[in-house]
């Protein structure tokens, strides 16, 4: 039902329940608030947005009071105004003249309508109060005697991220907020609360003193850690990255934004950085110029494919490079006669193929509108977590989720039914679980990076499409990476050739490694691969295993340094600008492919900016991009058969993903990132290991061997151990049978 109303003057018409708030943002009037944030609920506690409204005996919150018709409302009115003023003096009672040393000055919300609703000079005679600050984890700092009790950091950890880390205890002038006893904030979105802060209690710990807000210039760019696609605002100053945050987006981010996309840039200019080209000579690793480096790449690749044959030839690339990247990278490979190119580095399973880009099935807003989720093999939370805010705001008003998966980790949403089962009877559990998408409305089966990773990946894809076929559903895929589907699109995955598993299974005479890490983001094995090849280019923003084996490195710039587009995993092309210049020699990989192919005399080298690569892709990258998605149903695919025996469940863990994210400090100082080197396990699997308190566990599997922590899980199945992918503790570990044993507390010191 329509209400029409006044605010100062101007006649507006809102829906029924909607507030005076509501009334006066639809008009572009501003009214103070501190406490109001229009994705929370509405707390009420700060008085500041007190209004004047026509008949009521005192200033009402207009954050509060719901619009009736005829209401006749006044926000600059002297009765309002001296009720602000008021309201901003008991505010500043006990809040400490602090601004200048301050890391919210220049962008604080009470600095500002201090100004407006503030007086010269206190009243206020007495001792001031101090609150002891809070130790909340490596990414935020607090200095709580600044603190206003607005409670937004409180409601969105209830609201948002699905779990109350922050509360209110005392009352009156004792009031503070608090994290549980012994805790910190640990939620993979808890960066939020830094920008939902009004004032200076909650900042960033890694920004903290290092640049005031208007030092830093402000540029967009494309979160480049998941394939979300969420918008940023990078802040730079003298050419380094200083901060990352969200830039609003409704239908894709909000007004939200992870913490690995927030906190990554922390890894750009990392210590194993690479700035010059590299060459392997007789004595060792030794830096050289761009051509000498160049060239030497060209003619070792001509000389291997001419030796060996262009099947000789493997190309494997990270999936976070951009379209243009991938369109070049094929272009070189399939110039050179090699078809085995591939970005699908973590993949095992290739017998489902794909006729489209794999993409999430529908858009990302229109999850809001499902009444039935199927989650197959997802840990949403930590694959991606954005999405997992959505899926959990839907949830609360009627969405039924079920889970099928290995694990049993808390969503933080209502869940309707949850299938935790063995790794090797997921399909089954799959099939089985068929009957709880029935019904009406829209329903969805989205398979998560876990499934994608499954040794029976194709199986899955099958079973999901014949359930779909039944029900009505929608089949999606989380896509891996920044830009997963766009490198399908590119025509980065092979038609004929090889895929990433096989050209690690089998190995080639030559390899062209672009933005990888080869023992942290390949199947098992790839380190031998690489280290029987006669001759390996990497392409690597950073020093890592490829120095083992490679005989030229090329250092590329990452996504801040260098422009390109990305296709999220709705299919929406994304096209962003470099923010800061290329650290030292590096360059962006776009360039250094481009004039690798124009140096081997390949055709469709020729463009010179990135224009003109991306014009040579497609005239309009939005409708290509729509043109090519597609979930093909595979067919009729049995699985490979029961494993038996102790299980493996591998996952990466959300702080391994990619290079930039496993070199930011913060990231990896956070309770995610600690937990991701421990073997965990039911109660039932850990007593019959014999394992105690501080004791440690060998697993043993495929040829490699790891040493972890044991601790015990109650997620975990019985008969199986989870333990990372992704990270160096477990990178010797291979495929196929696991085994364990106990190791003593003393004997893993040592």
């Amino acid at each position: 039902m329509a209400i029409n109303l006044e605010i100062d003057g101007k006649a507006v018409q809102v829906e029924g329940g909607q507030t005076v708030m509501d009334a006066a943002n639809k008009l572009g009037i501003f009214v103070p608030h501190f406490c109001y944030h229009k994705k929370l609920t509405i707390a009420a506690n700060c008085r500041m947005c007190l209004v004047q409204v026509e008949k009521a005996p005192k200033p009402l919150p207009a954050c509060a009071t719901p619009a009736t018709e005829g209401m006749k409302v006044q926000t600059h009115s002297t009765q309002a105004v001296d009720a602000q003023k008021g309201v901003m003096e008991f505010l500043l009672i006990n809040h400490p003249l602090d601004c200048p040393i301050c890391d919210q000055g220049g962008e604080c919300q009470l600095q500002d309508l201090a100004v407006g609703y503030g007086g010269s000079a206190s009243r206020y005679q007495e001792e001031k109060r101090v609150v002891v600050n809070k130790n909340l984890g490596p990414l935020i700092s607090t200095d709580m005697t600044r603190c206003i009790h607005c409670t937004r950091c409180v409601r969105f950890g209830q609201e948002v991220a699905g779990i109350m880390e922050l509360g209110m205890a005392g009352r009156g002038e004792h009031a503070e907020i608090l994290a549980f006893v012994g805790k910190t904030v640990d939620s993979e979105v808890s960066g939020n609360m830094i920008d939902l802060c009004p004032v200076g209690a909650l900042t960033s710990k890694p920004f903290r003193y290092t640049a005031r807000s208007w030092e830093l210039s402000r540029r967009k760019s494309v979160g480049a850690h998941d394939s979300l696609g969420s918008n940023l605002v990078v802040q730079v100053k003298q050419d380094r990255v200083m901060r990352v945050l969200p830039l609003e987006n409704e239908s894709l981010n909000e007004c939200w934004i992870s913490d690995r996309d927030r906190f990554a840039y922390e890894g750009l200019n990392a210590e194993d950085r690479l700035q010059r080209p590299m060459v392997r000579r007789a004595s060792g690793w030794a830096e050289c110029d761009w051509a000498e480096a160049l060239d030497i790449a060209a003619r070792g690749l001509k000389d291997a494919v001419a030796k060996h044959g262009p099947e000789a030839l493997g190309t494997l690339l990270a999936p976070n490079l951009s379209v243009e990247e991938f369109h070049l990278a094929a272009k070189l490979a399939r110039g050179l006669g090699s078809d085995n190119v591939d970005h699908r580095v973590r993949q095992s399973d290739f017998r489902a193929k794909p006729a489209g880009a794999p993409w999430l099935g529908m858009p990302v807003s229109d999850i809001a509108s499902l009444k039935g989720v199927m989650l197959v093999g997802c840990t949403l939370r930590k694959e991606q977590p954005l999405l997992s805010t959505r899926l959990r705001a839907a949830a609360k008003k009627g969405l039924e989720v079920h889970v099928v998966h290995v694990v049993d980790d808390d969503l933080l949403m209502p869940v309707a039914s949850r299938r935790i089962v063995k790794p090797s009877t997921l399909v089954d559990a799959l099939r089985d679980s068929a009957s709880r998408l029935e019904g009406e409305g829209r329903k969805a089966i989205i398979l998560g990076h876990y499934a994608q990773q499954h040794p029976d990946f194709a199986a899955l894809l099958a079973t999901a499409h014949e359930i779909a076929g039944n029900t009505g559903a929608t089949v999606g895929i989380l896509p891996e990476g920044a830009n997963s589907v766009g490198a399908h699109l590119a025509g980065a995955v092979p038609t004929k050739g090889l895929d990433a598993h096989a050209m690690i299974s089998t190995p080639r005479k030559a390899y062209i490694l672009a933005g990888l890490e080869a023992d942290l983001d390949c199947a098992p094995g790839a380190g031998k691969a690489l280290a029987g090849a006669e001759f390996v280019v990497a392409l690597a923003a950073y020093r890592n295993q490829a120095f083992d084996h490679a005989h030229v490195v090329l250092p590329i710039a990452p996504f801040t340094e260098t422009g390109g587009t990305f296709v999220n995993m709705e299919g929406r092309a994304q096209s962003f600008n470099a923010v800061v210049k290329p650290l030292g020699e590096s360059r962006p990989a776009w360039k250094v492919l481009r004039v690798l192919g124009h140096m081997l005399g390949l055709p469709g080298f020729e463009a010179e900016t990135l224009e003109a690569v991306r014009a040579g892709i497609a005239p309009d990258l939005q409708a290509w991009a729509t043109k090519g998605l597609g979930n093909t149903a595979p067919g009729s695919i049995s699985p490979k058969g029961g494993a038996g025996g102790l299980e493996r469940i591998v996952e990466v863990p959300i702080y391994a993903t990619d290079a930039i994210v496993r070199r930011s400090q913060p990231l990896q100082k956070t309770t995610d990132a600690k937990n991701a080197s421990v073997a965990r396990m039911s109660a039932a699997t850990y007593a019959s290991l014999g394992l105690g308190a501080g004791d440690h566990v060998k697993l043993r599997q495929g040829g490699g061997e790891a040493i972890l922590a044991a601790a015990i899980d109650a997620a975990v199945p019985e008969g199986c151990i989870r333990a990372a992918r992704s990270i160096a503790e477990t990178a010797s570990l291979g495929e196929g049978p696991l085994s364990a044993e106990r190791i003593a507390m003393e004997r893993a010191a040592e």
